[in-house]
């Protein structure tokens, strides 16, 4: 199972840390932009699928890719970026994306924090409030979920995430006051679950478990679910 960003098991800013985790921002006023921007991580190459890149698997007719950011815009995000790194170039070519930024991540076969560090530089600049960050191999978590984590933002100091049956999971809110400290600790497959760790009790806990399903689609097996 794909170890998640925020540490559940369903699934350059800053150079690399070398001490101890940062401490939190100071508490901020409210945005100068309340603006949630859709942050979708998609680079992945797939290995526990045949080499098949999890962006480019189909359901019904619609690529994850899609899907996934089909639903963030579906549930309030008016901008949405879009990390890509495996067969980058296949995606552009078959997805239909209109309207979204496309991020290239060349260190995707580092793991998932190259993409979050990927993800939130690119948001640098944007005026954004926060990154909204889903994954694509996450095809039970639709737009209800993120309607509903979204509406947990308060200031650029906001931390959020989905729970399920009280365990962490996507999507998750990151306040821009984070992103620095957040893409600091961003290495390997662990995302951004030692900054929440560290922060658990700044972190809004948002249930979904009524409106999605986090399983994550990594084997053949997991494809099932689909069905």
């Amino acid at each position: 199972m794909t170890e998640s960003l925020t540490g559940s098991q369903t699934g350059p800013l800053a150079g690399p840390r070398t001490g101890p985790l940062a401490g939190p921002p100071s508490p901020s006023a409210p945005a100068a932009s309340s603006e949630v921007v859709g942050l979708l991580l998609a680079a992945g190459g797939g290995r526990r699928l045949g080499g098949c890149p999890k962006a480019l698997l189909e359901h019904r007719g619609e690529l994850f890719v899609e899907r996934a950011a089909r639903a963030l815009r579906n549930g309030g995000c008016t901008r949405v970026h879009i990390v890509l790194g495996a067969t980058a170039d296949v995606v552009r070519e078959q997805a239909k994306l209109p309207g979204c930024t496309l991020v290239d991540n060349p260190d995707w076969h580092e793991g998932m924090g190259s993409s979050v560090r990927a993800g939130l530089a690119s948001l640098r600049g944007s005026g954004a409030g926060a990154a909204l960050v889903c994954l694509v191999d996450q095809p039970g978590v639709g737009a209800a979920a993120v309607s509903r984590v979204r509406a947990a933002f308060r200031s650029t100091a906001t931390l959020a995430a989905a729970t399920y049956g009280g365990e962490r999971g996507h999507p998750v809110l990151f306040g821009a006051d984070h992103w620095d400290g957040i893409a600091v600790s961003a290495t390997g497959d662990r995302g951004a679950r030692a900054y929440l760790e560290e922060f658990a009790a700044a972190v809004t806990a948002v249930e979904c478990g009524d409106v999605a399903d986090p399983y994550d689609i990594d084997t053949m097996s997991d494809l099932e679910r689909l069905e």
